[in-house]
């Protein structure tokens, strides 16, 4: 299994998160940053541990801290570290605050490019904003794109599937109330899903309340073979290639 979106450097003990995802089967983590002051976080992460990977990017809530500077720091410190595999987390959020929605689409526009500069996926964080979020990126022509923790329904998946674009499954559809996600796992091919926890948060049932972790992957990978009705080691296999297809891992 490949956890394709996990804070670890936000886990109250990342050393034994780790330790333990790695006994639970989990091959490799892809941690994003989420703002500019935790890139050296996960470059230290990359650095110290073989099934980690990463990705610079600054996420929608925290655009205001993005400056001139800013692209070319993620565009440097990528090129300076063959670990950093991707571009992320950038997007959308318009739930909390809808007043700096067009500074989050130029900040959005300006990491894509640096995507593009550098011939990396992007792992796109977008909550009520699918339908900017799908425009920019296809006016953009990005190619490599994870909808991460995603939250559309089947008609926006076709669409982005169609663009050959991937579905980050997390957490989220082991709740019991989340019909949406469950019918989208349902209906969209596997060889468009890959596995996330977004540790430390969204922690899959039986576990929710507490904090989340890249061992619990598990129980997403379960619950997808369960909603699709095949087995655990097929989802592990198709998803596994899947993410390091995209990540060009292996």
């Amino acid at each position: 299994m490949i956890d394709t979106h996990s804070h670890i450097d936000m886990l109250k003990n990342p050393d034994e998160a780790i330790s333990n995802s790695v006994k639970e089967g989990v091959e490799y983590i892809i941690v994003p940053s989420a703002s500019q002051e935790n890139f050296e976080a996960v470059i230290g992460l990359c650095n110290n541990y073989d099934v980690i990977y990463g990705a610079l990017g600054v996420h929608p809530e925290d655009v205001l801290k993005y400056n001139e500077n800013t692209g070319g720091e993620i565009y440097k410190k990528t090129l300076e570290n063959k670990k950093i595999i991707a571009i992320g987390e950038i997007g959308l959020d318009y739930y909390w605050d809808k007043t700096q929605t067009e500074k989050q689409k130029e900040i959005f526009k300006s990491q894509i490019e640096v995507a593009l500069s550098l011939d990396l996926p992007v792992l796109v964080h977008s909550r009520e904003a699918n339908n900017d979020a799908y425009e920019i990126l296809k006016n953009a022509g990005a190619k490599k794109v994870i909808f991460h923790c995603f939250s559309g329904n089947v008609d926006f998946a076709e669409k982005c599937i169609k663009e050959g674009w991937l579905l980050g499954i997390g957490g989220v559809v082991t709740f019991k109330n989340s019909r949406k996600i469950k019918e989208v796992v349902k209906e969209i091919p596997l060889e468009y899903l890959v596995l996330e926890t977004d540790a430390p948060y969204l922690t899959p049932h039986p576990f929710r309340g507490e904090e989340n972790s890249p061992q619990y992957l598990k129980f997403i990978a379960k619950e997808i073979a369960n909603i699709k009705d095949t087995t655990f080691e097929s989802v592990d296999i198709v998803t596994t290639k899947n993410a390091k297809e995209f990540f060009n891992l292996d």
